[in-house]
């Protein structure tokens, strides 16, 4: 039965002329191209980026250890009794505490690099971005 539907939904899809990107006649290379320039030049500008994590802060410095006595609690109660409201609480509430942590802690950096290929990852990404957009408007059909 779903088989049919799909079927006859591609079907009423080809018979409208709709074709191109979006389900707009036309612009299927326009999307391709950009597609292909935002992925390179997405990974070009990602490339310069260096993530390092620095020395956790997150309540004063060095409180990592404070966090896990929460959790560790929790996870005794979770031991004692799986359904325990407040064990289920403390775990997650300090396991976020924990991820909110780390993240808050990295430090990321965009690396040295010289203005031409600055532009070139740039150039890339947002034209990229742009053809794809573009592609998604109707294209006036051709009489070749």
């Amino acid at each position: 039965m779903a088989d049919r539907r799909w079927h006859y939904a591609i079907m009423c899809n080809m018979s409208d002329g709709k074709k191109g990107a979006g389900g707009t006649p036309g612009g299927i290379k326009h999307f391709l191209i950009g597609a292909i320039f935002a992925i390179v030049g997405g990974y070009l500008l990602l490339n310069q980026v260096t993530v390092h994590s620095g020395f956790w802060s997150f309540f004063g410095n060095y409180s990592f250890g404070i966090t896990m006595i929460p959790f560790l609690i929790g996870i005794a109660f979770l031991f004692f009794d799986g359904s325990s409201m407040i064990g289920w609480f403390l775990t997650v509430a300090a396991f976020l505490t924990i991820i909110v942590g780390v993240i808050a802690n990295l430090q990321i950096y965009f690396r040295p690099t010289t203005l031409y290929n600055t532009l070139i990852m740039l150039i890339l990404l947002v034209g990229g971005l742009a053809l794809i957009a573009r592609s998604l408007r109707a294209f006036p059909e051709s009489n070749s």
